[in-house]
């Protein structure tokens, strides 16, 4: 994995949040490396920038490496971004006293001059980025967005004209572009959450923007649905949890349990909260909260007294445009140091990326309890408290059996 970001002359090093995760991705792309860049031959001065969908900070890094008192203004709805630009931040030894932390809900500041942004692969909440920075940028001033140059075109154009202001696009470097904006000035209405039914289970769900699953019940979601695991669940974490939906449906099937909704994005939490309360799902027999809502990194930052008995997760294989597992390896480890003993979790995947073969060096057992021609459902448990963690090493996951194998069992018709 390379660690070493080298552009125009800024030197830094750069690593993905947690930096000791199972992966071979580097921090940053080269779009990020594009528009910082594309700054320095304009000899861009240091204004009051609003800095949007910046991973891991490498672009926040960067300005503050060519001024350590540049004023910036970090958004983002993830907060493995978030904790990753800390952490670049600190380990390259950059002040953050200049840098004002914002999710991608929380009201913008004004007076921006620049705004640098790269193109999120969720187009419908680009858009929504766009309406919100309308609010606040006055006329004339420019975004620079960054993006592979394969992602732009007349439409997407188009849309950041309809959204904010005109555009157009540089030449091709590293096969990105780097588009330019400039705001007209005028404020768009912000998009509501999509509403939508799921009558089966008489649950209603909102999402926003930014959330998995836009408007309807994803077929992933729909066989764990269809299967929840049986047991006397008392403390159960929907780890991932979008829209909320699996949690939702878990305290149908154990009313007396308490349910912990977890995701990277803050809109998704903020759609689970708000759909706990439109679907009324409080037990009136206990007593005090029966749901937890927390925008995190998987279960990093729990409380070491936390020791659910169930974790349903269906795990993300990408982090915004990279295709990566692990996600789901953090994920699983994490349910593993956090169960209690005699815990399970229960999983959710595509049959071909073989989660059995994690669970199964993980938690040293792995049973189906479901699959069709394209999901599988396993489930594992935690069998013992002075179980030793596995050593996971990312380079042996070829190792992985075809789909098809006696584990998953023949797809069901």
């Amino acid at each position: 994995m390379t660690t070493q970001f080298s552009v125009s002359g800024i030197e830094l090093e750069l690593f993905r949040y947690p930096s000791k995760q199972e992966s071979n991705l580097q921090a940053w792309d080269a779009a990020d490396e594009h528009l910082i860049k594309y700054l320095i031959d304009n000899e861009q001065a240091s204004v009051n920038t609003a800095v949007v969908n910046d991973s891991f900070g490498a672009l926040s890094a960067a300005l503050l490496s060519i001024d350590p008192s540049w004023p910036l203004t970090f958004e983002t709805d993830a907060k493995t971004s978030l904790l990753g630009a800390s952490q670049n931040l600190s380990h390259n030894h950059l002040s953050q006293e200049s840098v004002t932390w914002v999710n991608s809900r929380d009201e913008f500041p004004r007076g921006f001059e620049l705004v640098l942004m790269k193109l999120p692969k969720n187009l419908n909440y680009f858009s929504h980025q766009l309406n919100r920075l309308s609010h606040v940028l006055p006329a004339g001033t420019r975004v620079l967005i960054g993006a592979k140059a394969k992602s732009i075109n007349k439409s997407l154009l188009e849309t950041i004209e309809k959204n904010l202001g005109t555009a157009s696009a540089s030449l091709t470097w590293k096969k990105t572009r780097v588009i330019t904006c400039i705001s007209d000035g005028k404020a768009r209405a912000l998009p509501k959450a999509t509403i939508w039914s799921v009558p089966e289970f008489k649950l209603q769900i909102s999402n926003l923007s930014n959330v998995f699953a836009a408007n309807k019940l994803d077929i992933g979601a729909r066989i764990m649905l269809d299967n929840m695991p049986k047991g006397n669940f008392k403390s159960i974490v929907d780890l991932g949890c979008g829209n909320g939906i699996l949690g939702l449906h878990a305290k149908q099937v154990f009313p007396e349990a308490y349910i912990h909704f977890i995701d990277d994005s803050e809109m998704a939490v903020a759609s689970a909260k708000e759909n706990w309360a439109l679907n009324q799902l409080d037990n009136p027999a206990l007593v005090g909260e029966q749901a937890t809502f927390a925008w995190d990194d998987c279960l990093t930052n729990m409380s070491e007294g936390f020791r659910p008995d169930l974790v349903l997760c269906n795990p993300p294989f990408h982090q915004g445009e990279a295709i990566t597992d692990h996600i789901a390896w953090q994920m699983f480890l994490d349910a593993f140091r956090r169960l209690k003993n005699g815990g399970i979790l229960h999983v959710v995947g595509n049959r071909h990326l073989a989660y059995h073969v994690k669970l199964q060096r993980i938690f040293k057992n792995c049973t189906t309890v479901a699959s069709n021609g394209k999901f599988v459902i396993l489930q594992a448990q935690k069998i013992s408290k002075k179980a030793q963690e596995p050593e996971i090493d990312s380079s042996t996951e070829t190792d992985a059996p075809h789909p098809q194998s006696a584990l998953y069992g023949k797809p069901k018709a």
